[in-house]
C-alpha cells in the first residue's frame, strides 16, 4: 500500500491498482489529479477537508469513482455511486477494506453544533481520525495519520491520542496551518511521544511511503 501525502489534511492511498482519495480541501493547492481514482473519502462537511468545486471536478473525469461519507456530503453527488458512513460497517473501494469510527467531530465552540465527523481505517492498517481523537476498538493500527494542528485541538491532546493508537509508524496531517517553526516544534513533541510507545514518527510533505 502506498501513501502519498498533500498539502493540510489529504492523501492519496493505493493498493492493488485500486486508488483512493481522502479530504482533498482548500488547503490542499499541491494535489496532483490521480490518472486512476476508485473513490473519494470525505471525513466531515468543513472546506479545509472538502472542496466541493474540486471534488466535482475529480467526479466529472472519474465517474464511476464512488463517494464516501456523512450524509451532509453524499447527498450533494446524488448522480454518482455513494456510500453513507456508518460507525463499524466494513466496505470496499476497489481492492480496498474500510471501515469509520467516530461520528462527531470535536467540539471547537462549545455552545455550537458540531457535524458528523467519521475517521476511515484502511486495509486494517492506515487509520485517519478526520477532526477527532477517537481511537478504533479491537483493532491493531499499523499506520497513522496524526492530526497535529487545528482550533479543536491541542498538542497534548495529540501526543496522548498517538501513545493510546500505539502505531509501529505515525506521520503528522492537518497542520496546513503551521510554520515552518510550528512544524519544527510539532517534529521535535511527536517523536518522543512516538518514542514512548516504539513507533517511527516521519514527516511527509507532498511524498509517498510504501506500506
Amino acid at each position: 500500500m502506498k501513501v502519498t501525502k498533500f498539502q493540510h489534511a489529504c492523501l492519496l492511498i493505493e493498493h492493488e491498482n485500486s486508488s483512493v482519495l481522502v479530504d482533498p480541501g482548500e488547503f490542499t493547492r499541491d494535489l496532483i489529479p490521480p490518472r486512476k481514482l476508485d473513490g473519494i473519502i470525505i471525513t466531515h462537511d468543513h472546506p479545509d477537508h472538502f472542496d466541493k468545486k474540486r471534488v466535482s471536478q475529480l467526479l466529472a473525469k472519474h465517474p464511476k469513482a464512488t463517494i464516501a461519507g456523512p450524509e451532509a456530503i453524499i447527498t450533494q453527488f446524488s448522480n454518482h455511486p455513494t456510500i453513507r458512513a456508518a460507525v463499524n460497517t466494513p466496505f470496499t473501494i476497489g481492492n480496498m477494506s474500510l471501515r469509520f469510527y467516530g461520528g462527531t467531530h470535536a467540539p471547537i465552540i462549545p455552545t455550537l453544533p458540531t457535524p458528523e465527523n467519521f475517521g476511515v481505517l484502511i486495509n486494517d492498517s492506515l487509520y485517519y481520525p478526520g477532526d477527532s481523537f477517537v481511537v478504533p476498538d479491537n483493532t491493531k493500527v499499523d499506520t497513522l495519520a496524526l492530526p497535529v494542528s487545528a482550533p479543536w485541538l491541542k498538542i497534548s491532546e495529540a501526543m496522548a491520542f498517538l501513545v493510546a493508537v500505539k502505531p509501529r509508524v505515525v506521520f503528522p496531517t492537518h497542520d496546513g496551518v503551521l510554520s515552518e517553526d510550528g512544524k519544527e516544534v510539532v517534529d521535535r513533541l511527536a517523536s518522543r511521544a512516538a518514542g514512548v510507545v516504539g513507533a517511527t514518527y516521519r514527516r511527509l510533505d507532498t511524498s509517498s511511503v510504501k506500506l
